[in-house]
């Protein structure tokens, strides 16, 4: 919500995470997009079902949502115990 109690406007809230990133002094440029994309990563190596992701991301189909999990070593940890 803005100042004046409204939504914010998706112009201002691309520019509220770009300067994000630029006070983060990250070497690349941020943009919204990310967060989604921090979110299923997220999501994914805290074990969370793939199939979960799917309906959260809204993801239509499975295989945008498997690329989150296909870059997690999470599911792996602990797959093989030591004796």
């Amino acid at each position: 919500m803005s100042s004046r109690k409204s939504p914010l406007a998706p112009d201002s809230i691309r520019g509220v995470i770009e300067q994000a990133g630029k006070l983060a002094d990250l070497p690349f440029p941020v943009h919204a997009h990310m967060l989604r994309h921090a979110c299923g990563y997220y999501l994914a190596r805290e074990k969370t079902n793939t199939r979960t992701i799917q309906g959260y991301l809204g993801h239509k189909n499975i295989q945008h949502t498997v690329r989150y999990t296909q870059l997690s070593p999470e599911p792996y940890k602990g797959l093989w115990k030591k004796a």
